[in-house]
């Protein structure tokens, strides 16, 4: 059960620090479990409040053992309004943790993660450099090439801490791939068949349709946007058979032994655009998350590991938790991500789609894809949304596994944020 924060009297506070120089709001407790916990976002409601008032800034302090630690926070507003903050550093398991939020004068803030919209992608920087590219506006293909394979709403570049490009779009191989992406490849929409993957059929595609919100700030940066699956095949003719909001944050957290890593997750949800239903039939590739690597990447240079201990040889239609896909460029550098499916997930642990050395006539190009739909069809009903979660762990050098796995257990069973009507005495 969420708690909540009953705080309409908390508008007067807003009001009335000015004449102070702090006014106490509300603490919390952050519970470990069984788990160790590592730099690990946590979050908790704040329901029917809204900090955004002239004269008010939310200010949190962790408070240990009689010493005052300021905690860099962020609202989130939407269906309900949520504070995010990093719970830094170690956690040990069955650790508490405790924290005051005060409402204090509105302060001027330079945020070191940033949200940058303009007429063609949004892009995420973190203290000045690039992060993450989305791409909004429509990318065309190279000339010469058919524009059939044009698109929008997707992710390229993605670069890592060091600056490497991960990422790359409409290769001569496959000038459908786009990055990070994830359309649908074999759709049933009344009765008959819909291919949202391969642009060159001329069956379906994905557009951009707008912004439902975009965040800057000193804890995380991200962005919500909506889909459109169209089937374009009638010139002229737009039809939308379903809607997909794309739910993005961005955090930048330590790992000790590989330093700054960017952390990413990516929430996908489905519903049908019409009173008909659906049907995702059961296919080798398709939605969850695609990424299609860099072209410095090739069976010389690249390796795929996954949570079951399987490889790159034999990878390709088993299932996972995670998977580390990485690889070196020219500089000798080794940069990867780490893709994490969540137990909520359609058929979890997920299926993948792992292309094997030998692709590409034998250079061995990386593609890496969660493919939910790899067994099983997946009706989706009209009136009910449908929900992926994933994460992303962008990093530089090597990642132990273990380390991985501390990942995955913060993903998976976060903290328990409980909220306390008084100040901390720790």
């Amino acid at each position: 059960m969420k708690q909540r924060i009953s705080l309409t009297s908390l508008f007067l506070i807003s009001i009335l620090v000015t004449n102070a120089q702090e006014a106490y709001i509300v603490s919390f407790r952050v519970q470990a479990g069984e788990y160790e916990y590592l730099n690990t976002p946590v979050s908790a409601v704040l329901d029917n409040y809204s900090p955004n008032v002239d004269t008010c800034t939310l200010v949190m302090y962790e408070i240990t053992g009689g010493v005052k630690r300021e905690v860099p926070v962020q609202v989130a507003t939407g269906h309900e309004t949520r504070l995010w903050w990093i719970l830094d550093g170690v956690t040990e398991a069955g650790r508490a943790r405790q924290y005051d939020l005060f409402c204090t004068c509105k302060r001027e803030n330079e945020y070191q993660l940033k949200a940058i919209i303009n007429d063609d992608n949004l892009r995420i920087t973190h203290g000045g450099h690039d992060v993450l590219q989305y791409n909004h506006a429509v990318h065309y293909p190279p000339e010469g090439v058919d524009t059939i394979f044009k698109r929008s709403a997707f992710i390229h570049p993605l670069w890592s801490p060091s600056g490497n490009i991960l990422t790359r779009i409409t290769p001569p191989d496959h000038y459908h791939h786009y990055g990070i992406w994830n359309p649908w490849t074999k759709v049933y929409y009344r009765n008959r068949e819909i291919d949202f993957w391969n642009l060159g059929k001329r069956q379906g595609t994905v557009k951009f349709k707008g912004y439902i919100s975009n965040v800057s700030g000193n804890v995380y940066s991200g962005f919500i946007s909506l889909h459109n699956h169209i089937i374009n095949d009638k010139p002229g003719i737009d039809l939308n058979v379903m809607n997909e909001i794309w739910d993005v944050k961005l955090w930048v957290i330590i790992i000790p032994g590989s330093g700054q890593v960017y952390m990413v997750d990516l929430v996908s949800l489905l519903s049908c655009a019409t009173p008909d239903s659906v049907i995702l039939d059961s296919y080798t590739y398709g939605g969850g998350i695609g990424f299609r690597a860099t072209e410095e990447w090739t069976n010389k240079n690249s390796r795929v590991i996954t949570s079951e201990g399987h490889t790159r040889k034999d990878a390709d239609a088993t299932r996972a938790r995670w998977a580390n896909v990485g690889g070196s460029f020219a500089d000798n550098t080794y940069s990867g991500i780490v893709f994490f499916s969540h137990p909520s997930n359609r058929d979890h642990p997920e299926p993948m789609r792992v292309w094997p050395s030998d692709s590409n006539e034998g250079r061995g190009d990386v593609f890496f894809e969660f493919c939910p739909i790899r067994y099983n069809r997946w009706i989706l009903e009209p009136g009910k949304t449908y929900r992926q979660k994933y994460r992303m762990l962008i990093y530089d050098g090597k990642l132990d596994s273990l380390v991985i796995e501390r990942i995955w257990n913060d993903f998976v069973f976060p903290p328990e944020v409980k909220i306390l009507h008084k100040k901390s005495e720790l």
